[in-house]
Parts: structure tokens; C-alpha cells; sequence
């Protein structure tokens, strides 16, 4: 059976509060790590008010500290939005305070408008949109100032040695993430390990896993490929069911696709009054097609196709059920059941 892991962006319900989404959150993670998924991974988003997954790093620490033997990582912390030294300093004390459960997955998109991107790149006056462009170098940074020796940093004529952390021990596995070539590209020729944002684009995987397994370098961290597969998924005793439940998600989905204001995520009977045009059904239909929905065994069946097609040992869910009218606003029940059907 193909191994299951989790994907969260802390969703925000229009019934919730902030501190309702993340109690929900902390409740999955006990749900995933109770069930034997291999990794649970917050999302970076600014701005948004359907999603509370502002802050990986305080996120991983609240799941890991809530958790025993479940990974713990950033899908992805948005490296241009921060300075590299940050990064490593969070991640080498998380790694630290659980060692052998964290990791740091890296991604070059903002996660957010204009607005904000600007605002968290320019608002402390140290960093600029040429972050991007020095991602490769932003990488390397990251990756040398958790190894042991750090990293040599030349000021004013003299080279000072920055550390994340005094005496680690370990230090994260460290994945590119991506929804294009570049990072397949960038993480092949450093010898990392990949993954493709197969749950937000739905195109391109396989040209992407297959660029990043034939031009892959082997590092000394990494002797060959490792990549897995990530898919938005929503399953309920019926199928009937769970396609009412992913419908929340796919509204959330279509105002983000149609450049509409956001807003948060409605309940299953709010979001059955919306009544779509043509073309937005359509659209709906269409992301639907890419999305795993269903009952338990032909959910499954999904999963472990999409798996053999693409090649992977290794598939990352984001739980996309929404809620019912009179759910706890501090629970999910119904993406503990999309985990729960799918560990069968």
C-alpha cells in the first residue's frame, strides 16, 4: 500500500474564529499521527480568509509538541519572503526540540497578493523582490548555516561564521517545492529531494517529476531521487456525500481561480445555495476531475493510480471536506474522516 501523509493549510470556516481553525488543526494532527501517516506539513499563506497557515514554523511547533512519532514539516516556508538565516535558525531549534521528526520544505512563490508580498519583503527594509532572483543562493545559505561548520559571510572586509544553532546535532531534511520546472530543475542539479505541487496546478507533474529524475545529481545528502505525489482529497461513507463535502473547497478554489475577493470558507449548506454560471461550473467540474472524491474503496483506488502513474511510494493528502451547519467550530470531523476512511 502506498504510504499517506498530510498536507494542511489550516482552512478557516465562516462559523470559526482563527483559534477554532487551529485547535481543528492541532485535533488533525493527533487524528494523522494516531492513524501512522508519515508526515503531517503546513502551508505558507498571508492574507487570506479562508486560510490561517500564516506562520509554518509556529505551526510545526505547536503539531510537533501536540504529536509522538509523526514528521512534521513546512509545504512550504516561502523562502524569498524571509531571510535565509531566519529559516535555519527556526528549523535547526525545531529540529533540535524533536530530532529526527521536522522538515523544511522550501518554495520560491510568494503564497499571497502584491500587496502583501510587498509588505513582508520590504516592511523590516532588509529584503527586496531580488530575492527571487538569489533563490539558488537563499538555498545553499539555509543549507550551510544548519550544517555544523556554518557558513563564512564576508562584512566590511572580514569573513564572520554564522551557525542556526550552537551544537546540533541533526539537522531537517530539507525538500524543493515547486508548481514548474524550476525548483525540478534547481533541486536535480543540488541533489534534493523534490516535490511538485500536483494538488494546487494539476498539470505539469509528470513532465516535472520526470525532468527532475533524469537530470538529478546525486549529493552526498542524497543518492537518488525522492519526490512523492500531493492531491486535495475528500472522502465520506458515500460518494454522494463526499462530493457535498468537497464543495466548500471548490468555491474557495473558484473565487482564487476567478481573481474574486476571498472570503471564508462556507459551510456544506451555504455553499449548496451558490448558484454558478456555465462557465464557473465548469471550472468546478474540471478541478474536481483532478481531485481524489469519493468513498472509501474507490478513493483508494484513486490514490494508489495516481501512485503507479506517476511513480511515487508516497502520497501527501490535503483533507478538503468541509462542514456541516452545527459543527463545533473548534473541530473538523469530517477531514479526521477523509484520514480515517483513507488509513482504512
Amino acid at each position: 500500500m502506498t504510504t499517506l501523509s498530510v498536507l494542511d493549510l489550516v482552512p478557516v470556516r465562516s462559523d470559526q474564529t482563527s483559534g477554532d481553525a487551529v485547535r481543528a488543526t492541532l485535533d488533525l494532527a493527533r487524528c494523522a499521527d494516531e492513524l501512522g501517516y508519515r508526515r503531517f506539513w503546513v502551508a505558507e499563506h498571508h492574507n487570506m480568509p479562508a486560510v490561517a497557515a500564516t506562520n509554518p514554523p509556529v505551526l510545526i511547533a505547536m503539531i510537533a509538541g501536540a504529536t509522538r512519532t509523526i514528521r512534521v514539516g513546512s509545504g512550504g516556508v516561502m523562502l524569498p519572503n524571509h531571510a535565509p538565516l531566519v529559516v535555519a535558525e527556526q528549523f535547526a531549534l525545531l529540529e533540535a526540540a524533536h530530532p529526527g521528526r521536522i522538515d523544511l520544505g522550501i518554495g520560491r512563490a510568494p503564497g499571497t497578493d502584491q500587496v502583501t508580498t510587498w509588505a513582508l519583503r520590504h516592511g523590516a527594509g532588509g529584503v527586496s523582490d531580488d530575492n527571487v532572483t538569489h533563490f539558488p543562493e537563499y538555498v545553499d545559505n539555509v543549507l550551510a548555516m544548519m550544517d555544523a561548520d556554518g557558513v563564512g559571510v564576508r562584512v566590511q572586509g572580514r569573513t564572520h561564521v554564522l551557525h542556526a544553532t550552537p551544537r546540533a546535532s541533526s539537522v531537517p531534511t530539507i525538500w524543493l517545492l515547486g508548481s514548474s520546472d524550476y525548483s525540478a530543475r534547481l533541486a536535480a542539479e543540488k541533489g534534493m529531494p523534490y516535490v511538485f505541487a500536483h494538488h494546487f496546478s494539476g498539470q505539469g507533474t509528470a513532465e516535472a517529476l520526470e525532468l527532475y529524475r533524469s537530470t538529478f545529481k546525486p549529493s552526498p545528502e542524497l543518492a537518488e531521487p525522492r519526490t512523492f505525489l500531493t492531491v486535495n482529497a475528500c472522502v465520506a461513507e458515500t460518494e454522494e456525500e463526499a462530493r457535498r463535502l468537497a464543495l466548500p473547497q471548490l468555491l474557495t478554489m473558484l473565487a482564487l481561480r476567478s481573481g474574486r475577493p476571498l472570503e471564508a470558507q462556507a459551510l456544506v449548506e451555504e455553499a449548496e445555495k451558490r448558484e454558478l454560471t456555465t462557465d464557473e461550473q465548469h471550472l468546478v467540474d474540471a478541478m474536481a476531475q483532478r481531485w481524489v472524491i469519493g468513498d472509501p474503496a474507490g478513493a483508494r483506488s484513486q490514490l494508489e493510480a495516481l501512485a503507479a502513474a506517476y511513480g511515487v511510494d508516497e502520497v501527501m493528502v490535503n483533507p478538503v471536506a468541509g462542514a456541516w451547519v452545527g459543527t463545533e467550530p473548534g473541530s473538523a470531523p469530517a477531514r479526521q474522516q477523509t484520514l480515517r476512511l483513507l488509513a482504512g
